[in-house]
């Protein structure tokens, strides 16, 4: 069994209600849910987490280190394009991640098309 995280930045608990054209219907509650009841299936500890605050979103992958989380899932949301500061967290605990949207941000504006992750 492995500790999952999922991280999720500014603006997705508005998920449901903004932006449906780019972000979809569906809440954060409700993607959660599914993520939940997939990983439990396969067997894992899933966590999650979403702040609208940079420092939070820091200390949590930070805890995360300290609590042998084997993955991370991060959807740093408008961080993608401006925080170092997560980028070196995730570089620092050396736990495995992968950066995911709900949008398909080549597709979007040219200043969503640079991620520093």
């Amino acid at each position: 069994m492995a500790k999952l995280l999922v991280l999720n930045g500014p603006n997705l608990n508005l998920l449901g209600e903004r932006e449906p054209e780019h972000y979809g219907a569906a809440t954060l509650d409700e993607i959660n849910g599914r993520l939940r009841r997939q990983a439990e299936a396969a067997g894992h500890q899933i966590d999650f987490f979403q702040s609208n605050a940079e420092h939070e979103l820091v200390e949590r992958v930070q805890q995360a280190m300290k609590q042998k989380v084997a993955f991370v899932i991060v959807n740093p949301a408008a961080y993608t394009h401006t925080s170092v500061a997560l980028r070196d967290a995730l570089a620092a605990t050396r736990i495995p991640f992968i950066e995911v949207h709900l949008s398909n941000v080549h597709a979007r504006e040219p200043f969503r098309q640079h991620s520093y992750f």
